[in-house]
């Protein structure tokens, strides 16, 4: 690297033993956080000053930079110790690790970019760690990933300007001319830096994030730059300028920023979002050529290769042979009979030396001991045991062993008693809760072995959890087991006749292995006796086992190299093995080396992760010698990272004794067994390889030697050459096996005699791996013995090694490029390691959303790492990842210490891990995607069409619409005689005339929440009520003719009294939901807007809300002095009224209707009396509303046709109102359900909020109700009143609900309305039943209408609205607004089709829809058309060119997780924000993050972009229980939602 850069020439100086020693202390405590980082620094410049020489010129192209990574070249350059490589020496590099530098490198060249940092509510912070205690093995490695041994850390040399210590964000480089000072530090170790200077322009360039997008390969079409050079050269030629991005650096909350608008917003909030916007500026991208003319086939992209990609270009390779095995003469002809010869013969050889966790041998087991005892056990499992008379086992029955990992002793002998029982033993390990991570597909695997017997020791069965009958309990997902202890005094004498067979070995199953897969399914590996006998023999044959050697085991003996050579071949050559328990290494890491020196044993079986501990603990390594090993068997050698623990552990220990040629990493897998080895030299074995491959390159398949200073390079080892007696190919990974180039990376296969046989039971899969066949390019098989594949994936090198570079079970395939989960594990261990994570507690895996694995990274969090800490190191690592492996993480979390699943023995249970992820049961404490930057595969954004009419839709482009959608409903005029519909004209004169011809006939009949009658009024009465009313606004109140009056009046008669009151004077009423008094702040100024809006001259209220309005809680919400003149009808004369008013022509104005929409406008509508009595003659005959019936009202009284059915239709129709205001739910959820039966009601009114609260509140309640006699047979028609599309699972559940209390299926109806025209369509009493359709959610976001079949994907059920019936006299006649926005009204009321009949006069509704002719008749004969409403038109999304209704977002979410009460989507400058109620504890929000993001993209195309978690009730709804997105979006803006949690998408 220093070459390259072509300034930093220096000399390489090995360092003297006692130096090194003296390092490596220093780096223990600071790992053991027993000195600070910053004290570790300066005790460690002070060690290195004599040997490092300065440096002498800092390359132009560095300066640039600002800032220079002073450690990555230094390091480098000390590590390129340029020693001529003779046949045993190994790289002498100080414990540096190369990739740590290229991080760092990486890092140094990415200008610092500011993401947005996700808020989150301060007691969220308080996740403190499930224990705060990390016992030592949390800073392990996993077990599976022998991966994460690097030691280099990121201040490696004392060159490193401290700078780094300081939280990157708040240095931000200016591309000024600042760059000198950085400089000159880095040549005086330990030196504070002059670059303090940049304080002053970090706070003046706030983000330079375009710019450095540029650099990020967002565009997923441009080849990756070559992140080691072209960087540098790009720099030279100009600094980029400042993007002149509006970000503002964080803690200046308030700074008045624009939004894209150009509308000044003042907020945290908002800045965060322009943040996250200046982040995601891409490079310009060039106009897309064509878009889309089909409009349904919204096609992912798929990747295109490119073609610079590296391809490989060597000769095919051969089938590699392995030397033969030899042909010992008295070799045994079983393993079994090995064990019967030693046991009988030298009883008194040890086999097996067992220790305590302090260290101290507690038992040894000889030869003689496993032999007796092991046959005592055998003829106990098939005598003793019996059930109902019957033997409980046969021969070939499958047995659990369930022994810890500390009694190595019982579980030979359980496992040789196996084998002589001819019973086949399943070794796994102990479940220790009912919840083990994994144990729940382990008890999957017993069942189907058909296991019924368990075998452990009596320790063991005391700690397992039991039941109240005190048996061991039923694990989750376990079959029913007996469990027997294999102690001595549970086990008989075999009678003197009796003799178990020892056969020779045969095809027979020995034991069965288990293994998880990456998708965390158990399968069972069957190996043959054949096949256990020819491995040990060919084990015996590479390392050169002789009879009684000593050997010590740190592996897990239950499987993989711990059995094979701890348990099968050392007893096939009588050596003596040391078992050392996982639970004495994690109390004392350097026990293993201990037992080695004090045993002077010859060979030792570790992993990677054993060695990498034992350079911790280095105090105590003084007095070890390692000289007696002959061989150091790294079991997990085929793990790209165990090549830097081989380094450093030799570095270490060579002065012990230790020679170089001893280490022989191994690859194996469970289905091929031991697959290479490398052997010890007095065997023979070719000088050790390493090669240094281009990761790029790797990515592709392809292999690339390339040189230690690039930054993406992984380093690997050979593992040596194959088995004797094995063949093995290199075959393509995916389809047909067929042979791989020389230099290209495929799947090891072998053939021999010493590989498993199969799945137990699974013969699809088994066929797959264990009898595949290799062909060459031509198709011609290669052998005609069949192949087992390994799931290692490498190369054969020079001298026919094998190297490997990763697993199948780890492998990412992003958009066509092969990634390992393991290198991608350790490039983020790279960035600062162990500052703010734990080493071994990383998890890398991938999830597929949008047909591609995205990368998960998840990490377990030190619980001192601050907020901002944590956030900085994920973005470092971001950027780490982008630049090593050019490859995107889409989902980065924390969790917090010790909340991860845990393997058996340490490191993190991958599978189960990505489990939780998906199921959102991880809970992180830190949380940040990136589906911006890793989602390319997008459909391509859509162009709008051109307009085309209704009914058309486009093909190709020819209009192929079969007839103007209209659709006339049913018409109003002929159905009465025109004299009837003369005379009610004008509401005012109906109520008069039933006042006189039928006085004392009932109108209304308010109920409070006990059910009971608050008040009532007949026809009379209401008249003189009304008369009263009109008296006082006329003396009182001095109003004239057609002046404006607001009625602030609760639910109630009073209401309806003073609605005509008004139309008696003259007066054009509003009618007003009053203010809330426990919440005035946001009530009231709704109240006062309409007041001033309508310009209403005078208040018509009761006495207390009059009081209420002038109040001084009032006067601080609104100017209350404003007020026009507030009269209160309580108690008014009782005086007659003069005459009343007549209107002089129908279309003068008779109310005006004021609501505000759901997307937060306020607008009033011009009611005419004719459109008002238009209005109420067709309510009444599609209702079929007579003086004689009764109906229940449950809907607030203010607008639309909850307005209407309050105060006109009672009056008009002369039928009986029963009157529920739907606040007396809130303490009395069966009310209206209650009143509905007691009166028998036939037609019902409600809306959607009121029907939500009857399901939830009623849900569990529904037989109480029926002991109440509550029955809801009398319902005929139960409409639901909405300005919405049908809410049909609600209307569903609601039904299914009440159907035990006698509800139809078919009572159930929607009514659709909106401001324009309050009642559009209706689903009447004689109509036929309301029809679902499927329709494509797909072609909906075109504006297009495809109807599918149920459950087809993209389906999204629409339930009919009701018939359509007006051509619309009672359509209103306009918005009325102050402002005259008298275009916006045209729009609306005059709008005429531009095709077909161009003179009639339409309204426009505002909503989207469509109409269907269905074959249903109605009652006149005639087939009916039906209206399906799809949603507003204000609440559309427009993104991507395409329309979206927030709706079906908003379900798709809400399905995400349990967790999620409800959803609401709304966008900020085009991007989307979701914003999600948490209905469970704080922990969850997180977990919410990305099943949110998943689901959006996976259903809808769309990422994203920002997610609130707030809690439940935070969304607010209106009265008609319609979300009001826009006042949430206002409340987000405005930062008024105190949500836990908000996450800014990358």
């Amino acid at each position: 690297m220093a070459a390259e850069r072509g300034g930093c020439s220096l000399e390489a100086v090995p360092l003297p033993p006692e130096v090194r020693e003296s390092l490596a202390e220093l780096e223990l405590e600071l790992s053991e956080g027993d000195i600070t980082q910053k004290g570790y620094e300066k005790k460690r410049a002070k060690l290195l000053a004599r040997y490092i020489p300065l440096i002498q010129g800092v390359d132009p192209s560095l300066q640039a930079e600002n800032r220079v990574p002073g450690s990555s070249q230094a390091t480098a350059a000390v590590s390129k110790q340029q020693k001529s490589r003779s046949t045993n020496s190994r790289d002498e590099r100080f414990r540096s690790d190369v990739h740590t530098e290229a991080v760092q490198a990486a890092l140094a060249k990415y200008k610092e970019r500011k993401m947005p940092m996700p808020s989150k509510r301060r007691s969220v912070l308080v996740h403190s760690s499930v224990e705060t205690y990390t016992p030592p093995d949390t800073s392990s490695a996993s077990e599976d990933e022998g991966s994460l041994r690097r030691q280099g850390r990121i201040t490696s040399t004392p060159f490193q300007s401290h700078s780094n210590v300081e939280p990157w964000l708040n240095r931000v480089i200016q591309g000024s001319s600042t760059s000198s000072s950085a400089s000159s530090t880095s040549s005086h170790p330990g030196g504070k830096p002059a670059a303090a200077s940049n304080t002053a322009t970090a706070t003046a360039a706030a983000t330079v994030l375009a710019d450095l997008m540029a650099h990020t390969q967002l565009d997923n079409h441009s080849a990756p730059p070559d992140v080691t050079t072209g960087l540098v050269e790009h720099l030279h030629h100009e600094r980029p300028q400042v993007a002149s991005v509006r970000g503002v650096p964080r803690g200046y909350h308030s700074s008045i920023l624009e939004t894209a608008d150009g509308v000044p917003v003042n907020s945290r909030v908002s800045s965060k979002i322009q943040q996250l916007l200046n982040t995601l500026k891409r490079p310009k991208r060039p106009p897309l050529k064509e878009f889309f003319v089909d409009d349904f086939e919204e096609l992912l992209e798929v990747q295109q290769p490119d073609p610079n990609q590296p391809k490989p270009e060597g000769n095919q390779m051969n089938v590699l042979k392995g030397e033969p095995l030899g042909v010992v003469t008295n070799w045994p002809p079983s393993l079994l009979a090995a064990l019967q010869c030693w046991g009988t013969t030298q009883p008194k050889a040890p086999c097996l030396t067992a220790l305590d966790t302090t260290g101290k041998a507690i038992y040894t087991l000889t030869y003689g001991k496993l032999w007796s005892r092991s046959l005592k056990l055998a003829y106990t499992l098939l005598n003793k045991l019996t059930t109902k008379s019957e033997p409980l086992l046969k021969p070939g029955d499958r047995v659990a062993l369930v022994f810890p990992n500390s009694d190595p002793v019982m579980f030979m002998v359980a496992f040789y008693g196996c084998l002589l029982a001819e019973l086949i033993p399943v070794p796994i390990e102990v479940p220790l809760t009912r919840k083990d991570a994994g144990s729940q597909q382990i008890g999957f695997l017993l069942g189907s072995c058909g296991v019924t017997l368990a075998l452990t020791t009596d320790a063991c069965q005391k700690g397992l959890p039991k039941a109240q009958t005190g048996e061991v309990v039923t694990f989750k997902g376990w079959p029913r087991l007996i469990w027997f202890v294999i102690d001595g005094k549970h086990l008989a004498k075999p009678t003197k006749d009796w003799h178990p067979q020892v056969r020779d070995a045969s095809a027979e199953i020995a034991y069965i292995e288990y293994k998880t897969s990456k998708e965390g399914s158990t399968v069972g590996i069957t190996i043959s006796h054949a096949s256990m006998l020819a491995h040990c023999h060919a084990l015996t044959q590479a390392c050169g086992y002789s009879e009684a050697e000593t050997l010590t085991n740190v592996l897990d003996f239950k499987r993989d190299a711990g059995l094979w050579h701890g348990v099968l071949t050392s007893v096939m050559n009588r050596m003596h093995v040391i078992s050392i328990p996982y639970a004495l290494m994690k109390v004392n890491p350097l026990s293993w080396i201990q037992k080695v020196c004090l045993y002077k044993a010859r060979v030792a079986v570790v992993k990677s992760r054993d060695m990498h501990w034992s350079l911790l603990a280095q105090r105590d390594q003084r007095d070890v010698s390692l000289s007696s090993l002959r061989m150091l068997i790294v079991a997990d050698g085929a793990n790209p990272w165990s090549i830097s623990s081989c380094d450093a552990f030799l570095n270490v220990f060579q002065s012990r004794g230790l020679r170089p040629e001893v280490i022989c990493p191994c690859a194996s897998s469970s289905e091929a067994l031991t697959v290479a080895i490398r052997r010890p030299p007095e065997l023979g074995g070719p000088p050790p390889g390493k090669a240094v491959l281009s990761m790029n390159c790797l990515s592709f398949g392809v292999i690339r030697v390339d040189t230690e200073e690039k930054l993406s390079v992984l380093t690997v080892q050979d593992v040596g050459q194959i088995m004797p007696g094995a063949n093995v190919c290199v075959v393509k990974v995916d389809g047909t096996p067929y042979l791989c180039k020389a230099d290209e990376v495929g799947e090891i296969c072998v053939n021999s005699g010493a590989t498993g046989m199969a799945y137990f039971g699974l013969l699809g899969i088994t066929k797959n791996v264990f009898e595949a066949i290799p062909v060459t390019a031509a198709g011609v098989p290669v052998s005609d013995q069949p192949f087992t594949r390994t799931g290692l994936l490498g190369f054969v090198g020079p001298d026919y090694l094998v190297f490997v570079v990763g697993k199948l079970d780890g492998l990412i395939t992003v958009s066509g490029r092969r990634h390992n989960a393991d290198d991608v594990v350790a490039t983020a261990l790279a960035v600062e390691p162990m500052k703010f994570v734990y080493r071994g507690r990383i998890a890398v895996f991938s999830v597929t959303v949008l047909h591609d694995d995205r990368i998960v990274l998840v990490a377990e969090q030190r619980p001192d790492a601050s907020e901002e800490d944590s956030f900085q190191w994920m973005s470092r690592v971001l950027q780490a990842i982008d630049s090593i492996h050019q490859v995107g993480v889409y989902c980065l979390a924390l969790v917090p210490a010790n909340t991860l699943p845990k393997a058996p023995l340490g490191g993190i249970h991958i599978s189960e891990t990505k489990q939780r992820f998906l199921e959102g049961a991880l809970h992180p404490c830190n949380v940040l995607m990136c589906p911006h930057t890793c989602v390319t595969n997008l459909p391509k954004p859509r162009q709008k069409q051109p307009d085309v009419g209704p009914a058309s839709m486009i093909v190709g482009n020819l209009v192929a619409g079969k007839r103007i959608a209209q659709a006339s409903g049913r018409d109003v005029t002929q159905l009465e005689d025109n004299d009837q519909a003369r005379k009610f004209l004008y509401l005012a004169d109906v109520l008069q005339w039933r006042a006189q011809t039928t006085p004392d006939h009932p109108l209304f009949l308010l109920l409070n929440s006990k059910g009971t009658v608050a008040s009532t009024a007949s026809c009379i009465q209401l008249h003189k009520r009304a008369e009263r009313v009109a008296v006082a606004l006329i003396e009182k109140g001095r109003l004239n003719v057609g002046d404006h009056v607001a009625l602030v009046y609760p639910p109630g008669v009073d209401l309806i009294a003073t609605f005509y009151g008004c139309l008696y004077a003259g007066c054009i009423p509003i009618t007003v939901r009053p203010p809330h008094p426990q919440n005035l702040a946001t009530t009231l100024p709704t109240v006062k807007m309409i007041v001033e809006v309508s310009k209403s001259a005078c208040i018509l209220t009761t006495q207390a809300i009059m009081k209420l309005l002038k109040s001084k809680e009032a006067a601080t919400a609104v100017d209350i002095k404003t007020w026009p003149t507030i009269l209160d009808t309580d108690d008014m004369p009782k005086k007659k009224l003069a005459s009343i008013f007549r209107p002089t022509s129908p279309d003068m104005l008779a109310y005006l209707d004021f609501s505000v929409s759901t997307t937060g406008i306020l607008a009033g509508v011009k009611m005419s009396h004719a459109a008002t009595s238009a209005l109420c003659r067709s309510i009444k005959l599609q209702c079929e509303l007579y003086p004689s019936r009764q109906i229940a009202i449950c809907l607030d009284p203010y607008c639309g046709l909850g307005f209407a059915l309050w105060c006109l239709c009672s009056v008009y129709s002369g039928h009986q109102s029963i009157l529920v205001p739907p606040l007396e739910l809130e303490s009395n959820v069966s009310l209206w359900l209650s009143a509905v039966s007691q009166y028998k009601v036939r037609v019902t009114f409600c809306s959607y909020s009121v029907m939500e609260m009857c399901t939830k509140g009623l849900g569990t309640q529904t037989d109480n109700l029926r002991m109440k006699g509550v029955n809801l047979s009398c319902v005929r028609t139960c409409m639901v009143v909405a300005e919405e599309r049908p809410r049909i699972t609600l209307t569903q559940s609601f039904s299914k609900l009440f159907k035990d209390l006698g509800l139809s299926a078919r009572a159930v109806s929607t009514t659709f309305g909106c401001r324009v025209n309050v009642a559009i369509c209706l689903q009447g009493t004689a109509g036929p039943d309301p029809t679902t359709v499927y329709v494509d959610m797909r072609a909906l976001r075109h504006d297009r209408v495809r109807l599918v079949e149920r459950g087809s994907p993209h389906s999204l059920p629409l339930m009919e609205s009701g018939k359509i019936w007006v051509s619309s006299p009672h359509n209103a006649t306009g918005y009325y607004t102050v402002y005259g926005e008298e275009a916006l009204h045209a729009d609306h009321f005059t709008a005429r089709l531009s095709f077909g009949d161009t003179q009639t006069v339409w309204a426009r509704t505002g909503y989207l829809g469509f109409l269907r002719r269905t074959e249903l008749t109605d009652a006149s004969g005639e087939r009916h058309d039906a209206l399906y409403v799809v949603g507003s038109l204000d609440e559309t999304l427009e993104l991507r060119g395409m329309r979206y209704h927030p709706i079906d977002i908003e379900t798709s979410v809400i399905r995400a997780h349990k967790s999620i009460a409800e959803c609401a989507v709304f966008t900020w400058t085009n991007l989307l924000v979701v914003v999600v109620e948490l209905e469970g504890s704080e922990q969850e929000a997180l977990d919410l993050v990305a099943l949110v993001t998943n689901v959006v993209l996976e259903e809808h195309y769309l990422i994203v972009g920002v997610v609130v978690i707030v809690d439940p009730g935070v969304i607010p709804i209106n009265s008609r229980g319609e979300k009001q997105r826009m006042h949430l979006r206002d409340g987000f803006l405005a930062d008024q939602l105190d949500p836990i949690y908000v996450a800014y998408n990358m």
